[in-house]
């Protein structure tokens, strides 16, 4: 079976996976999408209506056959993951890593859909862990299928104590079988916008197939699984469905991971698999990750750009956000502010302290607006040159990425945000501040003109 890996691994690539020549452009069909204009008239209202048409047809839609159900295996002696090539990307990696999983769940009270990607480490031909943090939908949905299982036996005791007819089912978990069992499905292999979308920080309760649709501009179909509750995206090359059992875990890792350290070896639930379908001739899809860059770097940066229209709903001060490699993600943000009060840097350290995945940021800095974010030697001589520790920095603790190996507890530890604007004399700074250093525009035109008219011959 063939690998496919690295589909992702540049910023042309990332591009043409999502059908545009560069991100933004997706950029800027969200943010037409949240800031609509809400016109006077009625003439105004109803040239809304094609906008609101239009995401109408990004619903997902369903089908009775799929090519990701052309080969099906329920017979659990059958080679299942033993015959798929599933790598082992680092040399103390615990074993080989299911790397690109999609791995789809649902929410026990309200049935919606959610998709998120955790590796998934091979035990054995039928059983791998399942690695989601406690802050991932995924998890969330599994620790309120445990509550309520805890709360249907709590019934259920109850009722055989007391001898009595009242039925408690409407308390239980909505499933079919095994209620100590959460189903769960893992697609491998879909169309880019799908794997991209599992990666994406989608608002909790907006289901990634429908955002999936959106980069697409076309509906994902979805198919049925054979042994659970579960719908999955029919152009999928491999399919795994199977379950978590609510009381069983295993030691998973270590694991050579995209902070370019390995994660410690700890205690996951198990996924044991009841069945697998596939094309009849599959691409196994996986990525390394590690030191950046890797792959995922592409795709973080992706996210940093796609979703600031969304980041700027919330904080329209904001004029750009660079997440460098070296921070992998969550460990930096810097961010380019239109200052307008005293103390205004600060207010936007503490706001991204607040905000969904943002919160796992260890350093925030922010400078001012005509600072290019992503040129880091222009944002380092800002830092290094505008800033005073002692008034400049705020550190506090929060959340951290579970990934994060400094802090002294999992999840949770110090954070530092500076302040690298120009000070003000309303905040304090009562010393004259310099400028810049910059050639005045006449001396540039003549430059200019002067090399038109010469060869310039450089010497090594």
């Amino acid at each position: 079976m063939p690998v496919l890996t690295n589909a992702f691994g540049s910023f042309e690539r990332m591009a043409l996976s999502l059908g545009v020549d560069n991100v933004k452009e997706i950029a800027e069909r969200i943010e037409e999408l949240i800031k609509p204009e809400i016109p006077d008239s009625l003439w105004g209202k109803a040239a809304l209506i094609p906008k609101l048409t239009e995401m109408s047809q990004f619903f997902p839609q369903g089908c009775f056959s799929a090519a990701c159900q052309e080969v099906v295996i329920k017979d659990l002696s059958q080679p299942i993951l033993d015959k798929l090539p599933i790598l082992k990307c680092w040399p103390e990696d615990g074993g080989a890593f299911i790397t690109l999983p999609l791995v789809i769940t649902k929410n026990p009270h309200t049935r919606n859909r959610n998709m998120g990607m955790y590796r998934l480490q091979k035990f054995d031909n039928t059983t791998t862990g399942m690695h989601w943090h406690k802050h991932h939908d995924g998890a969330k949905n599994f620790q309120e299928f445990k509550r309520l299982h805890s709360r249907h036996c709590e019934c259920s005791e109850a009722i055989q104590n007391q001898n009595n007819e009242w039925i408690a089912s409407s308390q239980a978990p909505r499933n079919d079988g095994d209620t100590k069992k959460f189903e769960i499905a893992v697609a491998l292999g879909c169309d880019p916008a799908i794997t991209y979308a599992a990666t994406a920080p989608v608002p909790s309760g907006i289901d990634e197939m429908i955002f999936a649709g959106f980069l697409r501009k076309k509906p994902v179909k979805l198919v049925k699984c054979k042994t659970v509750d579960i719908e999955v995206p029919a152009d999928a090359e491999i399919i795994l469905e199977g379950y978590v059992d609510l009381e069983e875990e295993r030691t998973e890792g270590p694991f050579g991971d995209h902070t370019g350290y390995y994660s410690l070896a700890d205690r996951y639930p198990v996924f044991r698999i009841t069945c697998m379908t596939h094309k009849k001739n599959p691409v196994y899809p996986a990525t390394i990750v590690g030191k950046p860059p890797q792959e995922d770097c592409y795709m973080g940066k992706a996210t940093e750009q796609i979703f600031l229209p969304v980041l700027r709903l919330i904080l329209p001060e904001i004029v750009d956000m660079n997440l460098p490699f070296e921070g992998v993600f969550h460990n930096c943000a810097i961010i380019s502010i239109d200052k307008k009060f005293p103390g205004h840097a600060n207010k936007i350290i503490n706001a991204v302290w607040g905000l969904g995945q943002l919160m796992f940021t260890k350093f925030v800095i922010i400078v001012d607006s005509d600072v290019d974010v992503h040129d880091i030697s222009a944002v380092s001589w800002k830092i290094f040159n505008n800033t005073d520790p002692s008034r400049d920095c705020v550190i506090t603790k929060g959340p951290l990425d579970v990934l994060d190996h400094s802090c002294d507890l999992s999840g949770f530890g110090g954070k530092m945000g500076i302040d690298a604007t120009k000070k003000w004399a309303e905040e304090g700074f009562t010393r004259e501040w310099p400028d810049e250093i910059v050639m005045s525009k006449d001396i540039k035109k003549k430059v200019d003109e002067k090399l038109k008219d010469h060869t310039i011959f450089i010497l090594k």
